[in-house]
């Protein structure tokens, strides 16, 4: 399945600092995987709109049942308004039923470094794993 790249609906100042989060879910089933890939779309659209969104991209291996996401945020507040908005609440807590295993990480960069890459996003997931 194609991955849906890197999007910038508000370039920041490149010496500003960004709030970064990535993301891993797992699915318990195939189905619980289309159902997650259908919601995307609308979800990385609602970022994309998202006041203080600076970048998304999502990374789908929908036979695996895996999706990774990445976005970037003017601070954690921003986030935190997006995640608390609709259609990604509801859709967040749908998701819960069909979701094998969820998780995120946070870190800040300069907006010069984005868009972050998908080896960056994997390593800090991977780090942050092993330290639990």
């Amino acid at each position: 399945m194609p991955d849906i790249p890197w999007s910038t609906p508000v370039r920041p100042a490149p010496d500003a600092e960004v709030h970064v989060m990535a993301s891993r879910f797992e699915t318990i089933t195939l189905l619980g995987a289309f159902r997650f890939f259908l919601k995307a779309p609308g979800i990385i659209a609602q970022i994309r709109k998202a006041p203080g969104a600076h970048g998304v991209a999502l990374r789908a291996r929908v036979l695996r049942r895996t999706f990774l996401t990445l976005s970037a945020w003017e601070d954690q507040e921003a986030l935190h308004r997006f995640a608390g908005s609709e259609p990604h609440r509801s859709s967040s807590r749908a998701a819960a039923a069909f979701t094998k295993e969820a998780e995120f990480t946070f870190w800040s960069v300069r907006a010069s470094e984005l868009p972050i890459g998908w080896d960056e996003a994997e390593r800090r997931l991977a780090e942050r794993k092993s330290a639990h």
